[in-house]
This record gives C-alpha cells, sequence and structure tokens, in this order.
C-alpha cells in the first residue's frame, strides 16, 4: 500500500453520520402517550360502573407499551441486513401461528384470531404484517427488473398467510396485505400497465368473491350498508352513525378530556379499539384530530425518507412496505369512522387498544429504524487535510 507523501494535499471525505431518527421516536411516543390517555377515557366509565378499576385497560396497555419498546430496541440494534438473513425464519415461523391459530385459536365473536397465552392473547394475522413486508422486500431485492413471474412470486407468497387469515375470518388484514403488496411492486419497478392489470384482477375476485357467496354474511352486509346508509341503520350502520355524532359534537375545540358525551355514556361500540378516533375528536375537537393526523402523516414521511436513505434495495423496499402499512391503516381507521368507508375493523397505529398490533407495529418501525442508523455512510463532500 502506498504511503502519503509528506506534505501532500489529501481529501478527507465527510460522511453522514448514523444517528437516531428523533423524529419518528418522538412521533411513537406521543402518540403512544395520547392513545393510553384515550383508553382511560373511554374505557374508565364503563369498568367504573362493573365494578373494576377505572385504569386497569389503560395499566395493561401499558404493559404491551413496555414490551413493544423492547422490541423496537431490539430490532433496531440487529442491522438490516441481519434482518434479511432472518426473513425466512421470521416468516416461516409466522406462517406456523397462523395454522396454530386455526387449529386451537380462541373463538371470540365468531372469529378464531387469538391463541390465547394465559394472561393475554397473541393475535397472529397482526405479527402477519411486518413478516410480509419482509419476505416481499427480500423477494424483490433482487429483482433488476419486475418481471410478471416475479410479481406471482411475490403474490405467492402473500397468498399463503393471506388465506390462513381469510379462513379465521379476517378481511380487513387481507385489505393491508393486497395495499402493501401492490405498494411494494410499484416500488420495485412494476410499471403502469402491470399495476393496472392487477388492479382489474383485484375487482374481478372481488366481485366474484360476494357472487359466489364466499364472503361471510356479516361481511357483505358492512359493505351494502355502507353503500346504502340509509338502510338497516340500527343493525348495520349503527357504529358509524354514534361515531360520527362523537365527531361532530368535538367541533372545533373539543368538548374537553374526559368531557365526552358519546364517550362518557359509552355510545359508541369498540371505542377502545375499532373507533379510538372518535374519542380524539369528541374530546379534543378538530384541532386535536388534525393533529393526531398531521403527526401520522410525518411519521410516514420519515419511513419515505428512510426508503429513500437505504443502503441497498431491500431497506428502500421494507420502509416504504412499512410507510404503505401505517398510511393504509389510517386512512381505513378514520375514513371508516368519519362514514367514508365501510368497517372493516382495522386499528388506528399507536392508539387502539390492543397488544399484538401495537408491538408488532413497534417491530417493524425498528427494522425500519435499523435501515435508517445502519444506512450507507455517504460521502458528503471533501475537505483537504494536509498530511506531515
Amino acid at each position: 500500500m502506498s504511503q502519503p507523501i509528506p506534505g501532500q494535499v489529501q481529501l478527507r471525505p465527510q460522511v453522514e453520520r448514523s444517528r437516531p431518527d428523533f423524529v419518528m421516536i418522538t412521533i411513537i411516543a406521543s402518540l403512544t402517550a395520547l392513545g393510553l390517555l384515550m383508553i382511560l377515557s373511554t374505557s374508565g366509565p364503563r369498568l367504573e360502573a362493573e365494578g373494576a378499576a377505572r385504569a386497569s385497560e389503560m395499566v395493561r396497555q401499558s404493559t404491551f407499551v413496555v414490551l413493544g419498546a423492547v422490541v423496537f430496541l431490539v430490532a433496531t440494534i440487529l442491522s438490516d441486513r441481519q434482518w434479511r438473513l432472518l426473513t425466512p425464519w421470521v416468516y416461516a415461523g409466522t406462517l406456523f401461528l397462523l395454522v396454530l391459530v386455526l387449529i386451537i385459536g380462541e373463538l371470540i365473536q365468531g372469529a378464531a384470531r387469538w391463541i390465547p397465552l394465559g394472561v393475554v392473547n397473541l393475535q397472529p394475522s397482526e405479527v402477519a404484517k411486518p413478516a410480509v413486508i419482509l419476505i416481499l422486500a427480500a423477494l424483490l431485492a433482487g429483482a433488476v427488473k419486475v418481471k410478471w413471474l416475479r410479481i406471482l412470486q411475490a403474490f405467492a407468497l402473500v397468498g399463503v398467510p393471506a388465506v390462513l387469515i381469510f379462513l379465521q375470518p379476517d378481511l380487513g388484514t387481507m385489505l393491508v396485505f393486497g395495499f402493501v403488496a401492490v405498494v411494494m411492486l410499484f416500488v420495485a419497478g412494476t410499471d403502469v400497465r402491470q399495476i393496472v392489470i392487477l388492479g382489474l384482477l383485484a375487482l374481478a375476485a372481488l366481485i366474484f368473491s360476494i357472487e359466489a357467496n364466499v364472503l361471510q354474511e356479516y361481511q357483505v352486509k358492512r359493505l351494502t350498508g355502507f353503500l346504502n346508509p340509509g338502510e338497516q341503520t340500527l343493525e348495520i350502520n349503527y357504529n358509524q352513525n354514534q361515531s360520527q355524532i362523537a365527531i361532530a359534537g368535538g367541533s372545533m375545540f373539543g368538548q374537553g378530556l374526559f368531557e365526552g358525551t358519546q364517550t362518557n355514556l359509552a355510545f359508541v361500540p369498540a371505542q377502545t379499539t375499532d373507533f379510538i378516533f372518535t374519542a380524539v375528536a369528541e374530546q379534543l375537537g378538530f384541532v386535536g384530530a388534525a393533529t393526531v393526523i398531521g403527526l401520522y402523516a410525518v411519521l410516514v414521511f420519515r419511513l419515505l425518507v428512510i426508503s429513500s436513505a437505504a443502503r441497498d434495495r431491500f431497506g428502500q423496499l421494507f420502509a416504504a412496505g412499512m410507510a404503505a402499512m401505517i398510511a393504509f391503516h389510517v386512512f381505513v381507521n378514520i375514513g371508516m369512522t368519519i362514514g367514508l368507508l365501510p368497517v372493516t375493523g382495522l386499528p388506528l397505529p399507536f392508539l387502539s387498544f390492543g397488544g399484538s398490533f401495537y408491538i408488532s407495529t413497534l417491530f417493524g418501525l425498528g427494522v425500519a429504524h435499523s435501515i435508517w442508523v445502519h444506512r450507507s455512510r455517504v460521502p458528503l463532500g471533501a475537505v483537504p487535510s494536509r498530511t506531515v
């Protein structure tokens, strides 16, 4: 190796430091704190009426928050290249859980979606979301050009867990898979013509499912009730009607924390889970609701920044997939609470009560954060330095 000549001017590259994404971390912490507060406000009156501790559900969710923080930290410590090597194992483990839940799953409200683990239940369909994003990123990262064979391979990998989840049944998660897959295919280089063909095939599959009675009766009723809001209002559209009343009651600045009429009187069903956004809008008003939406928008933007800064296509695709998942959950959940979309049962990230979705989301964001902190140290310029 040649030695530098004394007195010769050398170029010392300036490199980008791999610091944590404090914006992402702050948003996660802020939404989580608000979620705990909203869970307390929505569950407190009901729990008191039942003779239970007012803060018991909030305390339980706090346990999930601690576990999620640990998962986020572990996922960040491992590099994105290590996660790529672990992807087949994560995917295989997820398939095992999806099969297991069909065998021993606890039946709740007509669906076998949870594996009982003593004091808590595990929902494998939530674990499957980041696992599917991982396997798609690993598959598409090796494609120079996305041809139909690679597209078929991608949908085969998505289709296996999707079918297992459909058998539970859980239509909402299948919709998440479809949207995320299309976004990741687009980022990978799929052209517009291919996307249009895939969209037409998806529409045809939906029409066939309805005509062939593949969908469950309640799923069809939700769709028909959404398309015909004036019919069977008290049965099909009750949740959305009460949700809209709560949101409208919040006006500009809200009725005040713990002061929401619809919330305190428990008029909105499933308010700690699917309809948690109604508590935000009723108590904090349009200003509070808009702030929450703005935080989600910044989080999605940060994920897109991570995607653009990734050191390889695997990291680029995974971060884009997580951005698509978060955006889809937020859009669909808030859309159904204000009556723009049918009820699908998709929770609101960080706000809705539930451990499986919260921890799985933190895992996915932890992997995305790992992509950020382990990104390539790209030269930003050259600073002359004199060796002596």
